[in-house]
């Protein structure tokens, strides 16, 4: 019976965290091989893993080197291997917080962010903070509520794209806060729509005017965009007002240059605007609405152009393929995704184990879902 069964395989360079499979379908059943781990036996060593879904999510069965090394068996209960299919709506990680893994935020023009126990995340995650007051009138909450892509620095820091060595900053310390506030947590599947709200970071005025993002915009060139900038950020004068030639027709830009994953160029003249600010004052945060680039237009009239590929490709959002097939060239790309997350959980018996291996360990998988299930 071949009407429903899927199945896939490829390999990946570890990088010690939890790595994300993207794939077509939610597998039932995924097989693992750590393929440096058989190279070199190792004690701790995990060179090969088997989950089903019917063990539960985040388990795995593993084979493992002790210290002669010798193989033996064992499991992993936690933080093992789990499907996912990414909805509508944002889904989160673990919350870092005073009651459970306390965290700071220094002043710097890359703030890094040092958290007492390991975050487990990896360059590339993206993370959002909550509430992060210092005092009633101190602290850090302009951050509050903006994604950030972050660079993982060490096992407990990491550094966010964002400067808070500003005079409307104070460092920031869950411990010592007022009321032990503060929290910030993973977005797990950040890329839901392509492109999506970017958060603005970074505006550069001139004859045409660049921006950066605190997170990848995924946007094209020729992509028309929006602003919608608050008072308090500055540049309020790349706001889409409407157009008085075109009454009802609001003014965009478009992306004539594509600099990084998180910045773009577009064609407004910026000469004379206010300059840009990320530095509001404490007091003007409540209810503050960060600064913001969207996605604007709507070309509905065919699917993505053959360029000698793939005949069909799936659009990539953040350099991943969809699930979806020919996109329809619109402002959002609908990027609901699914496949299968590889954890860095520990064996029971083994508390030094970490399943996806250490950073730079070549590992294999093939990934299954059945016609049967019994």
């Amino acid at each position: 019976m071949t009407e429903y069964t899927r199945n896939a395989k490829g390999t990946f360079v570890s990088t010690g965290a939890a790595q994300v499979i993207n794939l077509p379908f939610q597998p039932g059943w995924v097989k693992m091989i750590n393929y440096s781990s058989f190279a070199t036996p190792a004690n701790h060593g995990i060179p090969r893993a088997e989950w089903s879904a019917e063990m539960g999510q985040g388990f795995a069965a593993v084979d493992l080197f002790n210290a002669t090394p010798v193989l033996t068996t064992g499991v992993v209960t936690t933080g093992g291997i789990s499907n996912f299919s990414a909805g509508l709506l944002l889904q989160y990680g673990a919350v870092f917080n005073n009651t459970s893994n306390a965290f700071s935020i220094n002043k710097a023009s890359a703030a890094q962010i040092t958290t007492t126990n390991p975050h487990g995340l990896a360059s590339g995650n993206v993370v959002i903070f909550s509430n992060l007051f210092q005092t009633a009138t101190t602290g850090m909450p302009q951050l509050s509520g903006i994604p950030f892509v972050i660079t993982v620095t060490g096992a407990t820091t990491f550094t966010i794209p964002w400067n808070t060595n500003q005079s409307n900053y104070t460092a920031f310390n869950t411990a010592t806060s007022t009321n032990n506030v503060g929290s910030f947590k993973q977005i797990l599947f950040p890329y839901l729509y392509s492109p999506q709200v970017s958060f603005i970071t970074a505006i550069g005025t001139g004859t045409t005017t660049t921006i950066t993002t605190t997170t990848p915009h995924n946007l094209v060139q020729g992509q028309e965009v929006a602003f919608r900038i608050p008072t308090a950020w500055g540049t309020t004068q790349l706001n889409s007002l409407p157009d008085t030639l075109i009454p009802g027709s609001p003014i965009y830009g478009y992306v004539t240059t594509v600099n990084s994953t998180v910045q773009v160029t577009v064609n407004i003249n910026s000469t004379g605007f206010t300059a840009y600010t990320n530095n509001p004052t404490v007091a003007s945060v409540a209810g503050l609405t960060p600064p913001q680039m969207l996605a604007v237009g709507d070309v509905n009239t065919g699917g993505v152009l053959f360029s000698g590929g793939a005949l069909y490709p799936s659009p990539l959002v953040n350099g991943f393929s969809t699930i979806n097939g020919p996109a329809i060239q619109g402002a959002y790309v609908n990027n609901t995704s699914q496949g299968f997350i590889i954890g860095a959980g520990a064996a029971v018996s083994d508390a030094s184990s970490v399943l996806v291996g250490a950073a730079g360990n070549v590992i294999y998988w093939e990934a299954f879902t059945h016609d049967i299930t019994i």
